[in-house]
């Protein structure tokens, strides 16, 4: 099957069209500055030099017309007719409590989806737009959405609930979500098959490092529990987010600085986590040169950094009482070696030893860990766009066997 899938942003969207049966992605590419005169359609198909067009694409049905015009094109494309596309996978941000899985999206679900608006309003309306979009373009097509939080929905109350009267949480639906579902339940089975043994027999901590960090306590394939919490703002030191914090010290720094709502909201989200300590960059990239120049405050960036995951990780692995696993991805999870090197350095009493030989010579799915050591580490780059063409395909194929 092949399948185009579709990451909408509110003024972007990412696409890959993927053969399901080699799990290769014919082509792949990115709309950007979608609703301004000098968009930039980029596109590469497979073993082919990338392209780049510039235009006037004023919103997300625009875009999916050049997307699709770029499929078909003669010179550029890798289809000949629309009815190639055989399925629409659209990532989702937030299913809410509703989705525990990949569904076919019908009128129901696209109700649903506008229902969990409000616990991702900056990502969930954009999702919208490019369903509606793909199927105004491809209205006989079936499509599917395959939700960020629904890997971790089924989390026990214990990991999920905070600690705020039950109520608000029965109202207001306030609870532990957890996002980069699709990355964390990806990179779990793939660790799993890399071991030889069932998913089901295993524990495994997968670490998802990239501007946004987010960790997951995977025991016998399932999410037990995750960092990032109610909105992706909980949980690790990330590129500019803050990461855990005490809620005093915001009301605090609101009252010391006259901030509103909205500006407290930024500063947690856009001036925090690297950039907010270093006061240099977001990049990890930047921060390690920085290190290495002598940089105090890029070091204190740094280090937060690492303890922040390795205090995770030895929580996770108690949550489980044992671990099989230990899984990077992400791009500073991939590319890495400091970071690597750093969080899995005096670990050995949980039985991780790195072998640092292997960590700084990774290469696609890599064991990164010594042989005598108890744990497995492994640097897995993760591949979220196929676990979405995989599930559409399975759903779509399910729907069209009971017609």
């Amino acid at each position: 099957m092949k399948v185009l899938v579709l990451n909408c942003g509110s003024s972007s969207i990412k696409y890959q069209f993927i053969d399901t049966t080699t799990q290769i992605a014919l082509a792949k590419g990115m709309v950007e500055r979608i609703g301004m005169s000098s968009a930039v359609l980029t596109h590469t198909p497979y073993g082919k030099e990338k392209i780049r067009i510039v235009g006037e694409i004023l919103d997300h049905t625009i875009a999916i017309e050049y997307v699709i015009a770029v499929l078909l094109s003669p010179n550029h494309g890798v289809i000949k007719n629309k009815k190639e596309i055989d399925a629409v996978g659209h990532r989702v941000v937030h299913g809410g409590e509703t989705f525990s899985g990949s569904v076919l999206i019908t009128d129901q679900v696209m109700n649903a989806i506008k229902e969990n608006i409000e616990l991702a309003p900056l990502h969930n309306p954009p999702n919208i737009k490019g369903i509606l979009a793909a199927k105004e373009h491809l209205p006989n097509t079936p499509q599917v959405g395959v939700f960020d939080t629904a890997f971790h929905v089924k989390m026990p109350p214990r990991a999920y609930l905070y600690g705020i009267p039950y109520e608000l949480y029965r109202k207001y639906k306030i609870r532990r979500y957890g996002f980069h579902g699709t990355s964390h339940r990806y990179v779990s089975e793939r660790a799993a098959k890399l071991i030889g043994k069932p998913i089901e027999e295993l524990k495994i901590i997968t670490a998802h490092l990239g501007n946004g960090c987010s960790m997951a306590a995977v025991e016998g394939g399932k999410s037990i529990d995750t960092t990032m919490g109610f909105t992706p703002l909980e949980g690790l030191i990330m590129g500019t987010r803050s990461g855990d914090i005490d809620p005093s010290v915001i009301l605090y720094i609101m009252a010391k600085e006259g901030l509103s709502l909205s500006e407290a909201n930024t500063l947690l989200n856009k001036h925090s986590g690297l950039i907010g300590i270093s006061g240099e960059s977001s990049d990890m990239r930047e921060i390690e040169e920085a290190v290495k120049e002598g940089n105090k405050k890029a070091k204190n960036a740094f280090d937060v950094f690492n303890y922040r995951i390795k205090k995770y990780i030895g929580a996770y692995t108690a949550a489980m009482n044992g671990l099989d696993a230990l899984v990077f991805t992400g791009g500073i999870g991939e590319n890495s070696v400091m970071v690597r090197k750093e969080v899995c350095s005096n670990m050995e009493y949980l039985g991780i030893i790195l072998d640092d030989n292997r960590n700084e010579n990774v290469e696609g799915e890599c064991l990164i860990s010594s042989d005598d050591s108890k744990v497995k580490v492994f640097r897995i780059p993760t591949n979220e766009e196929l676990v979405i063409a995989l599930d559409t395909e399975k759903i779509v194929s399910e729907q069209l066997s009971q017609v």
